[in-house]
């Protein structure tokens, strides 16, 4: 596949490259789909257009509002080797932009969500104001007018690196409002909003060298009892790939893999890892 695989877009389960035909790893006792390079329209807001780097995706987003439903949140986790670095169970509640105001502390990480779209992240830098990443350039604006009328919660225990002090979110935030297009690092909202609060070089694009090892895993938690493990080679990529779950919800992610392991009305639990 050569450099040509960064031309790939994710579309379905069905066009993601397997280590093995019948999507089993030898050296390992379950099934698990091992993924080179996973690539979504993910901007929250179609900034990756401005991008001419960024292929376009036919895969139409759809930005219809709707209201939050977290039964349709997918649970999942996030493994570099054995180590466990994001973890999302479900069921975490969501609030008004209004009642997030009076829970916010500068440096904290948000995130605005709404059914059938990405979500969108933002850093709290105190004075009712965010910094986020839109439309290809980082903003800063009143919490009230990001959430656009979407449920938002603070998310700064989903990943489990060491944060940097308060002070130095809010800077690294700061530093970089009216950054746009080609001066930008980040591929989406989460990664630019994650970078400022862990200041890791993982969150930027091309910030690992992809060598043909795959290191991180996506464990996707369906139930207790059926789950499914995707493989990645970068931080950058797991992202794209648990935030176009998101957007298209728990339900369609389950079919896909359905579709993918060859079922037709349900994900049979021997094709699962425990």
């Amino acid at each position: 596949m050569g450099n040509q695989v960064e031309k790939l877009t994710h579309l379905n389960y069905a066009e993601v490259p397997t280590s093995d035909p019948n999507g089993f790893d030898p050296e390992d006792d379950g099934p698990r789909i091992g993924v080179s390079y996973i690539f979504s329209n993910d901007d929250d807001d179609d900034q990756d257009e401005n991008f001419d780097h960024f292929p376009a995706d036919k895969h139409q987003v759809n930005h219809e509002e709707k209201p939050f439903d977290p039964r349709d949140e997918l649970e999942c986790a996030i493994y570099y080797r054995e180590e466990c670095v994001f973890e999302r169970k479900t069921g975490a509640a969501t609030h008004s932009a209004e009642s997030l105001l009076n829970k916010c502390r500068p440096g904290d990480l948000l995130e605005f969500v709404a059914t059938g779209q990405y979500p969108h992240w933002a850093v709290y830098v105190g004075d009712f104001q965010v910094v986020h990443l839109h439309r290809a350039e980082i903003k800063n604006n009143f919490l009230t007018d990001v959430s656009q009328g979407k449920q938002g919660r603070i998310v700064n225990s989903l990943y489990r690196y060491r944060a940097l002090p308060p002070e130095v979110i809010v800077r690294n935030a700061l530093d970089h409002v009216g950054s746009r297009d080609r001066e930008l690092y980040w591929r989406n909202s989460e990664c630019f909003a994650a970078w400022c609060r862990f200041g890791k070089r993982e969150f930027k694009i091309g910030g690992e060298i992809r060598i043909g090892k795959q290191p991180y895993r996506l464990k996707l938690l369906f139930s207790e009892k059926k789950s499914h493990v995707l493989e990645f080679q970068s931080l950058e990529d797991v992202i794209m790939e648990k935030r176009r779950n998101d957007q298209i919800g728990k339900g369609a992610v389950m079919q896909e893999l359905a579709n993918h392991l060859n079922t037709t009305h349900e994900i049979k639990e021997e094709n699962f890892v425990n």
